[in-house]
């Protein structure tokens, strides 16, 4: 039995527009202040589940035609990746660098290894959730 909810998914729309959002930014507001990687994760991840929970997975694959088991595995090889890197540059094990850059339309910009690294956690973080809750589905 197909529902067709044209209120709900007009609403989820502009919310699912509004929690990645706020997604992106705590992820990126996590080099200062509260948030980061796994926050901005789960944030994300939400937002994914929140499209699967209200259109079905065919038409949400064809928007995103992701398989989320590759990008936990992605967000695993680069968190560990940068992790390492460290070591070939004769730097302790998860040792971070980061110095200010002139970016053209930023202007001066702080960079920092350690976003690689957060970048790694978030994927995974998002690859584990999505594919924990289309598991759970398909018990069903």
């Amino acid at each position: 039995m197909k529902i067709n909810d044209v209120i709900l998914r007009t609403v989820v729309k502009g919310v699912v527009f509004i929690v990645l959002t706020l997604g992106v930014y705590l992820f990126f507001a996590g080099h200062n202040d509260p948030g980061g990687g796994f926050i901005g994760g789960l944030v994300l991840g939400s937002g994914i589940v929140l499209l699967y929970i209200t259109f079905d997975i065919e038409t949400v694959h064809k928007g995103m035609p992701f398989d989320f088991k590759k990008v936990a595995a992605l967000g695993v090889l680069l968190s560990t990746g940068s992790a390492i890197a460290s070591l070939f540059f004769g730097a302790p094990f998860l040792r971070q660098a980061d110095d200010y850059f002139d970016i053209p339309l930023l202007g001066k910009t702080h960079l920092t290894t350690v976003t690689i690294f957060e970048a790694g956690v978030a994927l995974t973080v998002i690859g584990t959730l999505v594919t924990i809750i289309l598991s759970i589905s398909e018990d069903g």
